[in-house]
């Protein structure tokens, strides 16, 4: 292959790589897919104003468990099963209805929303001991017995949720 052909490929491929790069990052930036309720045709058959409903549906992003820590005297690790956080949001939705006047042939709206929130939470996680002690370099004996132990990691959630209603002139 030419030198000419190899700097015009690796030019072509690293256009490409910025390229996508670039359709990436909105996305990442925005984690949440906004989603529309069609109503225009039954707007179009029944004879009134029809309100507009939309959300913003939230996509959950997974993050890396903690890893496992072990203790001394203790076969299993601190916590037998991680907890996952979990990154994304609670869905906001918004919704705008003509509210029409009974002395006349005007309208009014009222707005009804709630934006959409981050949320932060983590999986549940378990805690094992297990049935036998660790192995003791003084007594090189077999492990002594113990009573097993299970424990429940409680799940978390954080979020902050706020909302709105309005109403104006006008559709």
């Amino acid at each position: 292959m030419k030198p000419t052909t190899r700097t015009t490929l690796a030019a072509v491929v690293t256009g490409v790589a910025v390229a996508v790069g670039a359709a990436a990052t909105p996305a990442a930036a925005n984690p949440t897919v906004p989603v529309t309720v069609p109503l225009d045709g039954a707007g179009k058959v029944l004879p009134m104003e029809m309100p507009r409903i939309g959300m913003e549906l939230p996509l959950l992003i997974p993050g890396a468990p903690e890893a496992p820590r072990f203790t001394a005297g203790r076969l299993l690790p601190d916590r037998t099963l991680p907890q996952v956080p979990l990154n994304g949001g609670l869905p906001g939705i918004g919704l705008r209805a003509p509210l029409p006047h009974a002395l006349d042939d005007g309208h009014d709206h009222i707005d009804v929303g709630t934006p959409a929130s981050p949320l932060r939470a983590l999986t549940p996680g378990l805690a094992l001991v297990a049935p036998l002690t660790a192995p003791d370099p003084l007594h090189p004996a077999l492990p002594a017995p113990r009573l097993p132990a299970a424990g429940v990691l409680a799940p978390a959630l954080r979020t902050v949720v706020g909302g709105g209603l309005g109403a104006g002139p006008g559709v």
